[in-house]
């Protein structure tokens, strides 16, 4: 079932690669652009075929794939200077290689001789196409399968209660293992340095499969989500102060006294900041709800503003990310993630009994829609080699065209994008090199689902 899983997920990504691809091919063959090349994945050839002028094959390693368009590359510019340095010859190289490409037949049908909004919606076809898989992906794992949202019955109930971050939460029994309050671990005898204390909820005598129907002889709602929350607020705002829980047990009704104690827990999912609040030591059981069409686009908004989030904070993660993977440090569950640990997470849901047959499809379903929303949000960076490069190039030239025409003066012509490449190398570098820090992470110091 693991070897399924990641299959299963390699299969979705080379998909996911090739329509990215078709994107760009397919526009820029309805605009007359010489297509020679249609591959996806890098490096040897594994197949490939001749279909009119396009070749279109897959390579040995499916991390990218790429469509090759003649002319991407104007000519020098006229007035060019002709002084001779180390940047000018890497740029004229780099400039020959690409025209070389072009034929003496291929007249108007060159990239750089193509109107600005036409390589425009070229360049931007491809991360829309990660962005229509997105959607499909998501609609289909809201509106198909559900999304699990929390009900009033106790899935499970700890023995004692950790604070957030402890660094004895790995440990193969947590609860005898001594701690401080800020949860570092430490010697036994030293000042401030215990057990943990017991979980009030197992102390109260809740099991798990109780169902909580009131609080304070108050009806609890048993609506998913609000019953949960309506707990969470009474408990978290009832430090050592008694609350009073009915909870249905076989068939039959029982009040149960338990005293939430102070801990500290995370402020926000993905926030580091913790707060002070009542904790008794219990999590519900979920249930999978299936959502309405109206739903996707408020849930592809909120998924979209947390992936820019997590690129954004990408820099500022990869020191602990470096330490993780040659350091022994533990791996941040919300630091980057490659190819590789999600094709890992992908065989650990589908090995895994717990997981029903749906929460096993509606979770790979997930991750290809998140793959296909961080390729389309990644891909329109505007830097040069990404395609939001070339689509900043070409908004640029129009802009450029304008201002030269209010001015009087004639149009400057195409963007010169090889006066890019030293940055197009620089970035395509540093993508190698945390692919490669990724892939090494991914494998000495993988992230797991219980992380």
């Amino acid at each position: 079932m693991t070897v399924l899983g990641i299959v299963a997920f390699a299969v979705g990504l080379l998909f996911s690669i090739g329509f990215h691809e078709f994107g760009h091919f397919f526009w820029a063959r309805k605009f007359g652009m010489r297509v020679p090349q249609f591959f996806v994945g890098f490096g040897p050839t594994v197949f490939s075929r001749h279909r009119g002028e396009t070749e279109f094959g897959i390579k040995a390693v499916p991390l990218g794939g790429y469509i090759r368009i003649v002319g991407m590359i104007p000519p020098a510019e006229e007035g060019e200077s002709k002084r001779a340095t180390r940047m000018r010859s890497f740029i004229a190289e780099v400039r020959g290689q690409a025209l070389n490409d072009v034929r003496p037949t291929d007249g108007d049908r060159v990239f750089y001789k193509k109107p600005w909004w036409q390589r425009v919606i070229v360049m931007f076809a491809g991360p829309f196409h990660n962005l229509v898989l997105a959607v499909v992906f998501f609609t289909v794992v809201l509106v198909g399968f559900g999304i699990p949202e929390s009900t009033t019955t106790i899935a499970s109930v700890p023995a004692c209660v950790l604070p957030a971050g402890a660094s004895s939460a790995g440990a193969a029994d947590p609860c005898r293992v001594p701690i401080t309050d800020t949860g570092e671990r430490c010697e036994t005898g030293s000042a401030e340095c215990a057990l943990p204390p017991p979980s009030p909820a197992a102390a109260a005598g809740l099991e798990p499969g109780d169902t909580i129907v009131a609080i304070d002889g108050r009806p609890v709602s048993q609506e998913t989500d609000t019953g949960w929350k309506q707990l969470q607020e009474a408990v978290r705002a009832s430090i050592d102060a008694p609350v009073v829980l009915t909870v249905e047990r076989d068939g039959a009704e029982r009040d149960l006294t338990v005293t939430p104690i102070e801990n500290r827990v995370y402020l926000e999912a993905q926030s580091d900041e913790t707060v002070r609040v009542g904790y008794v030591g219990v999590s519900p059981a979920q249930t999978y709800v299936q959502q309405p069409v109206t739903a996707v686009p408020a849930f592809l908004g909120d998924t979209i503003e947390r992936s820019v989030d997590r690129l954004i904070e990408i820099p500022e993660r990869i020191p602990q990310l470096f330490r993780a993977t040659f350091l022994g440090e533990e791996r941040d569950p919300n630091g980057p993630i490659g190819v590789i640990g999600v094709s890992r997470i992908s065989g650990e849901v589908f090995a895994l009994e717990r997981f029903t047959t749906t929460e096993k499809i509606s979770t790979f379903f997930s991750l290809l829609a998140g793959v296909n929303l961080v390729l389309f949000l990644f891909n329109l960076v505007p830097i040069y080699p990404l395609d939001g490069g070339h689509v900043a190039g070409a908004l640029y030239e129009k802009a450029r065209s304008v201002a030269a025409r209010l001015r009087g003066r004639p149009d400057p012509g195409p963007f010169d994008i090889a006066r890019l490449m030293p940055v197009a190398y620089v970035v395509a570098g540093l993508f190698i090199v945390l692919s490669g820090l990724l892939f090494i992470a991914d494998i000495v110091n993988p992230l797991t689902l219980s992380q």
